[in-house]
Parts: C-alpha cells; sequence; structure tokens
C-alpha cells in the first residue's frame, strides 16, 4: 500500500492502473478511522481492483464553532488498519493542495432540495463543503465506484443527487451501519463522549427502533411519533437536535402513502453531537 499527497503523484500511479485495464473504487474519508470506516473499504475492493481512500479534514465543511481543530489526524493509525483491510493507495493532502487558492476564492457545489433540512438546517454551508470535495474527489480520482456509509443517510442522498445532476460517471454505494454491540453507530465523534455518556447514548438507536416499529405496525401519526422519541431522548439526558419521519427518496416530511420511510436523528450527548437512522418500508 502506498501513500500519496500530492495530486500529480495520485494521478501518475492511477493512469498505470488504468493502463492495465483496472477498475477503481474510492472511500472518502476525514481519517481517525473505525471499523465502519473500514467496512466501506472492504466493500470497496468487492467492487472495485484498485481502493483508493482518501484521508482530507476537509474544513468546507465544518461551521465556526465545530471541531475543525481538534478533530483527531491520526494518519499512522489509520495507514495500518488500512493496510490490513486490503486497500491499495491512499491520498492524503494538504488543505493548500485542495484548495490553493483558500476557501473564499474557491468554486462550489450546491445541491438542491436532499441538502435543505435535517443536518443542513443545523449545519448550514456543510453540504455544500461535503458536495464540493467531493466533487474534486471525483474529478481527481476519476473512480468507477464510490462507497459511503448509509450511517450519513443525508449526505449519501446529496453525493448521489450530485453525480446525478453533474453526470459524473460514477456509481455511488452505500454501506450499512455499522454499529456497537449496544447499537450505537460507529463514529469517529464517539470519542469524545465521557464514560457517563457512552453508557447514556445507545438510547438514540432505541428511540429510532422503537419508532421504526410504530411505523411498522401502521401507525401514520408522524408528528406525534417524533414528539415522543424527543421526549424520551431529553429525559435520558440529550439535548435533541431533530428527530424526523421522511420520505426515504426525498427526505420530505413523510406521507402515510409512503412506502418506504427513514427516520432521520440527530441529538447532543454533552457537547458531542451524534447521527443515526433506519429505514422501514411497509
Amino acid at each position: 500500500m502506498r501513500t500519496v499527497h500530492s495530486l500529480k503523484e495520485l494521478r501518475t500511479i492511477l493512469r498505470g492502473y488504468r493502463q492495465q485495464g483496472k477498475t477503481i473504487g474510492l472511500v472518502p474519508t476525514m481519517g481517525n478511522l473505525h471499523d465502519g470506516h473500514i467496512s466501506l473499504v472492504r466493500k470497496a475492493t468487492e467492487a472495485a481492483d484498485v481502493v483508493v481512500t482518501s484521508i482530507f479534514v476537509n474544513p468546507m465543511q465544518f461551521g465556526a464553532n465545530e471541531d475543525l481543530d481538534t478533530y483527531p489526524r491520526t494518519l499512522a493509525d489509520d495507514q495500518e488498519k488500512l493496510r490490513l483491510a486490503g486497500n491499495t493507495l491512499v491520498f492524503a493532502p494538504t488543505a493548500e493542495e485542495i484548495y490553493p487558492e483558500g476557501l473564499a476564492r474557491q468554486t462550489r457545489v450546491v445541491v438542491p432540495e436532499v441538502s435543505e433540512g435535517h443536518c443542513g438546517a443545523s449545519r448550514p454551508g456543510h453540504f455544500e463543503g461535503v458536495a464540493t470535495v467531493v466533487s474534486m474527489l471525483f474529478n481527481m480520482v476519476q473512480p468507477d465506484f464510490a462507497v459511503f456509509g448509509e450511517k450519513d443517510f443525508q449526505q449519501l442522498a446529496v453525493i448521489r443527487k450530485m453525480a446525478r445532476d453533474l453526470l459524473i460517471p460514477v456509481e455511488v454505494i452505500g454501506a450499512p451501519t455499522v454499529r456497537e454491540a449496544d447499537g450505537l453507530a460507529k463514529s469517529s465523534r464517539n470519542g469524545y463522549l465521557s464514560e457517563e455518556e457512552r453508557a447514556i447514548a445507545p438510547t438514540l438507536y432505541r428511540a429510532l427502533e422503537t419508532t421504526v416499529a410504530e411505523l411498522a405496525s401502521g401507525r401514520t401519526d408522524f408528528e406525534a411519533l417524533e414528539t415522543e422519541a424527543q421526549q424520551t431522548l431529553t429525559g435520558a439526558g440529550f439535548r435533541p437536535d431533530y428527530f424526523n419521519i421522511v420520505n426515504s427518496q426525498t427526505l420530505k416530511p413523510a406521507t402515510a402513502e409512503d412506502p418506504e420511510l427513514t427516520v432521520l436523528a440527530a441529538a447532543f450527548l454533552g457537547t458531542t453531537r451524534l447521527i443515526d437512522n433506519l429505514s422501514v418500508r411497509r
């Protein structure tokens, strides 16, 4: 496995693979890798001959009061995990390599509709930053496949729409959420939780499970279900950001006629913001 930091070297290496007729998969990450990330890499190895994992803490997708400066940078550990997972190439650029003229002068990609609401409402500009850097990575790597986790459900929807709308010839693959034994979704930010908070954190997943079971039973009083879940989270010590039942395709508020629903949730536990989701077909 090789690690490169420059676009020039990345393109040189990938050109050689293409000349050999090999297919290329991409797994974009911000590093600090856990089992969830590694599952994406393993899924990419099933689809492609060559797997490129990018490690880039993208400043464009962080808000003014978010954790850009303290976000963990663990490149050496990440490299070892990727090597063991069968990854081929690590692309770990600097911010100057990605945004040589700075963020203020950078062209940006805005994806309408699916970027709105949910995390898009809570983190203004976040999905603009995600869409911009992913579109750049698609152009830099030119993969045949790209794998993203379903834990970031809205992000996956944004990237799929961006690729469709901009006619980018990349197959976007979603991979199931990887969870701890108690149901908590794997996340780099779980490391911010105190021991007491970590014990409470699985309540978010249990609230999702309860809501999905109610939906599967035929309940369509969506606002009441959302309120009940938020009350559960508040009672456990969370500060809910949102708990929304939506159409799985459009991410708009659910209707009784929708055949597939997704429950999207985000909540703060102390200073840590956790997100999760579950889907149900009725």
